[in-house]
This record gives structure tokens, sequence and C-alpha cells, in this order.
């Protein structure tokens, strides 16, 4: 695995984590100020992973349809988790968009490991 490799999964890794955090612990003790803190963190942590994989993406491999969906299966994870930050903020329903964000993170894993790069290469 490249340097861009490792980079790229420790940012989508801090950032589940903080999305967790932001989502769930912060949210349901009220701390407002703190998840606002943790949810500019987690932004931070959107733009790292999307330049990682942006560099993965155009790093000399040659780019089929596999790369594309999952650019496209990472981007709509990364819009549930703002979904969800944000219907949780205003007290609204989400459990249908939760239950699409692990979906959605699944395939987006299971792809990433199925591609060239991962550990699942055919």
């Amino acid at each position: 695995m490249s340097v861009n490799t490792h980079a790229h999964i420790t940012s989508w890794v801090i950032a589940i984590i903080l999305f967790v955090v932001a989502a769930t612990i912060l949210n349901k003790a009220g701390k407002e100020k703190s998840q606002k803190i943790v949810k500019m963190i987690l932004r931070l942590f959107y733009l790292f992973v999307l330049v990682t994989g942006a560099l993965l993406l155009f790093g000399g491999v040659e780019i089929n349809g596999e790369y594309i969906g999952k650019a496209v299966l990472g981007l709509l994870v990364i819009g549930f988790m703002e979904m969800i930050l944000a219907r949780g903020a205003k007290g609204k329903p989400n459990g249908v968009f939760w239950a699409l964000l692990i979906v959605f993170i699944i395939l987006t894993i299971a792809l990433g490991m199925r591609l060239p790069l991962g550990i699942w290469a055919a």
C-alpha cells in the first residue's frame, strides 16, 4: 500500500469516529458548543478524505467505472453524515438516513478493498 492509501484510510477512520461522537454522544448530552467544535474538525477531515481520495484516484491508476463508483459512494457517505448532523441538531428524526449511511459505508469500504490498492484486489 502506498502512503496515500494509508493517509486516506486514516482520514476516513478519524472522520467516522468524529461523526459518531458528534451525532450520538454530544448530541444526546446536549453539549452544543462541544458538538459545534467537533463538527468543524469533522469537516476538516472531510477535506482530508476528499484530497487523499483524489490523490489516489488521479495518482497513476487507470480510472474505470469502479473508481468512479467508489468516488460517488464516498461523496454520498459524506452527504448522509451531514444530513444526519443537520437533522439531529434540529431534533428531526433521521433513522432512514442512519440506515442509508450504514449501507453506503459498507458498500464504499467493500468496493475500496476490491480495487487494486485494496486488500481484496482481484
